[in-house]
């Protein structure tokens, strides 16, 4: 048996965090067992379905890395004649009835499954054996009109001729099932193996909101958070395999995903852990990689900012940012926040705030010009490595009381009581920048002296 599922989302909003979830469960259940998964829109609320969902749908499952198989007709809403046929069925067999309406609308009827008021069992392959009293459903509406199918119909129809072997949904529609179960009986179709996943839920245990951090997955995109990052954090909201090990690429994931493994309980969504994913993949990037992410949103919220561009300090800057950031997002808020003022303009230090602990300022201007004549002997090759100027300066920061040496040594840089050490500092802005700082600051202590 080739195994096939199919995701069914409604196109009336953003493609958010548990429709997506709920996809990739689908396609690594699929891609593991060497079946296929669908891809079918469930538009029959035509007042709300728009094409534009559509598209976020899809161009977000593309920026994930989730494929998919394309039926013939994969929008309910191009299937009406279809659902008709297999309703005019149930209605000559006396499994449905059209009835009046309870709507105030005159002369309207909706079709009604006759239900045999039956006790029911079906096998969960996550959460076995459930059951059902049916006699609580009472006639339920299939139809508003014979034209009009509602959604418990259409999607076992639609399961049915794309010979779905597999229902892997959200546990919210573990009540559709009894119903589904009901229709399809009646119309003679065998019954998929059905697989309820667990809810995302927020920290406290509530309902998943914007106010946790969900947002739509194209936001997440925008915000800088990796593909790859992104999909490692979703499978493992419900699903665990076991050990230590929590960086998946997607085909380990693919090599991996059981339905065994998923979790009965809800999964609870942290926006600092997805963050933490999404910084161990920045991580692993190789420096190429990494520099042609960062760049273009680094130059951008630095003009925006109203430095003038430099191609060449950006880049030195780099490994900073690496380790300073979590999504690309982090980059524009540190430098709207002025984290890194001080690598595109000369500070103006306060010669109050040289010294070290408001230490003695003839001392602190001494210390300047030792690290003055220590750069200087530094060529502009070495000058890129921070690791060579450390080495340099040592001895004499060492000898002379590292505090002492390296407060006024970072300040007159940065400008800054609190900011990257003097000596990354140095080798990011670079040597004539790095000495031309240094000089100012040796003639403010002796202009306030």
């Amino acid at each position: 048996m080739t195994v096939i599922t199919r995701y069914p989302p409604s196109p009336t909003g953003s493609f958010h965090i548990g429709s997506a979830r709920t996809a990739l469960f689908n396609y690594l259940f699929a891609a593991h067992t060497g079946g296929k998964m669908y891809l079918r829109f469930e538009d029959t609320d035509t007042a709300r379905s728009k094409r534009e969902y559509e598209d976020d749908i899809r161009e977000g499952l593309q920026w994930l890395g989730i494929t998919y198989e394309l039926p013939g007709v994969f929008r309910q809403s191009e299937r009406t004649h279809t659902y008709r046929k297999y309703l005019e069925q149930l209605i000559g067999k006396g499994l449905a009835y059209e009835a009046e309406s309870s709507d105030t609308e005159q002369n309207k009827k909706v079709v009604r499954f006759k239900n045999p008021n039956i006790p029911m069992t079906f096998n969960d392959l996550i959460r076995g054996d459930i059951s059902f009293d049916t006699t609580e459903l009472d006639d339920f509406i299939i139809a508003r009109s014979i034209k009009d199918p509602l959604y418990h119909l259409s999607v076992v129809i639609d399961d049915y001729e794309m010979g779905v072997t597999h229902v892997i949904r959200g546990e919210d529609h573990i009540s559709n099932t009894a119903r589904q179960i009901l229709i399809l009986e009646a119309l003679g179709f065998p019954r998929p193996l059905y697989a309820h996943i667990p809810l995302i839920l927020a920290p406290d245990r509530s309902k998943l909101s914007k106010r946790h951090g969900a947002v739509s997955v194209n936001q997440y995109k925008v915000e800088g958070y990796l593909a790859e990052a992104f999909v490692n954090y979703l499978a493992l909201l419900g699903w665990n395999p076991g050990g230590d090990q929590e960086l998946y690429s997607m085909p380990e994931l693919v090599e991996k995903f059981t339905l065994e493994n998923v979790q009965i309980s809800g999964a609870i969504f942290n926006i600092e852990k997805l963050r933490w994913f999404n910084k161990e993949y920045l991580k692993k990037m190789s420096d190429d990689t990494f520099g042609k992410g960062a760049l273009p949103t680094l130059k951008a919220a630095a003009l925006a900012r109203g430095f003038t561009w430099d191609e060449k300090i950006a880049v030195r800057l780099l490994p900073l940012l690496r380790e300073r950031i979590s999504i690309w997002q982090d980059i524009t808020k540190q430098i709207d926040e002025g984290e890194y003022d001080y690598f595109f303009y000369d500070p103006r230090p306060s010669p109050a705030d040289i010294p070290h602990a408001g230490g003695d300022k003839v001392a602190a201007s001494a210390h300047l010009l030792a690290m003055l004549h220590t750069l200087q002997g530094i060529s502009e090759a070495d000058f890129k490595n921070p690791d060579i100027i450390k080495r340099s300066v040592w001895e004499y920061a060492t000898a002379n009381g590292r505090g002492d040496v390296l407060w006024p040594f970072r300040y007159a840089l940065s400008g800054r009581q609190r900011s990257a050490d003097p000596m990354l500092i140095a080798s990011v802005i670079g040597k004539e920048a790095a000495e031309r700082r240094l000089h100012a600051a040796i003639k403010i202590l002796g202009t306030a002296s």
